[in-house]
């Protein structure tokens, strides 16, 4: 009797674990279409044109530019990404500039993407072989038509895979725009687990669901590098 008794408790408690299980996963799935990816996507591209023109300007011979490129990027590698978004989000009204939840992630992890970028993007331009500019110069091309035309096409190859492991590290630092209000993935998280008091079952499922979206990229990635090895000395 005593062993049926518990037997159905434990039964009872499956269905309740697994009926949360699946009625959160909408909602958590919702958070990660509409917010998740979306900030990812748009914070990695805005952070890549940033790195893109930080690493050029880090190179080129105008003292300003490099100051201003190596400003840049020590504040952004010399502080915590949380912080940032915290002087963004809850720090700027005080000098009176307000901006919404969203925004206010996609300007720090921007920034964030584009300081790391910026030094990725700088080494596989220096990694391409100075000839390659000196027979730029040799037929007449200027610097910045060397730089478009034969140096960044044969960077972007080589930075290509360390950019793709950043796509991936961003996909799971979006967790943190949660404590700026951001209604994603986490956020959805710890709404449903505040509400049905199960912190354990709902982290775990959304850490599975960062977990699938990441092992799907690396997919990605993988056929990606496949596909430049043969451009790659």
């Amino acid at each position: 009797m005593k062993m049926y008794l518990n037997n159905s408790f434990i039964n009872s408690e499956f269905t309740e674990l697994y009926n949360l299980a699946e009625s959160s996963l909408i909602p958590l799935l919702e958070g990660a279409l509409y917010y998740t990816i979306p900030l990812t996507i748009i914070s990695f591209m805005i952070g890549l044109t940033l790195a893109v023109l930080s690493a050029v300007a880090r190179i080129s011979t105008i003292k300003f530019l490099q100051t201003l490129s190596r400003i840049y990027v020590s504040i952004i590698r010399g502080t915590p990404l949380l912080v940032q978004l915290f002087i963004i989000f809850y720090g700027l009204p005080n000098i009176g500039i307000t901006l919404d939840p969203f925004p206010s992630a996609i300007i720090g992890f921007s920034l964030n993407v584009g300081a790391y970028g910026s030094e990725i993007i700088r080494a596989s331009i220096l990694s391409i072989p100075k000839g390659q500019w000196e027979a730029g110069y040799s037929i007449g091309m200027s610097y910045t038509r060397i730089l478009q035309r034969i140096i960044l096409p044969q960077a972007a190859r080589v930075s290509v895979p360390p950019l793709s492991n950043t796509f991936i590290s961003l996909v799971k630092d979006t967790s943190l725009a949660s404590l700026v209000l951001v209604t994603e993935l986490f956020r959805k998280a710890q709404q449903i687990a505040a509400k049905e008091y199960n912190f354990l079952l709902l982290y775990i499922e959304a850490a599975i669901i960062y977990w699938v979206i990441c092992f799907i990229l690396s997919l990605f990635q993988n056929k990606i590098e496949h596909r430049l090895e043969r451009f790659i000395s």
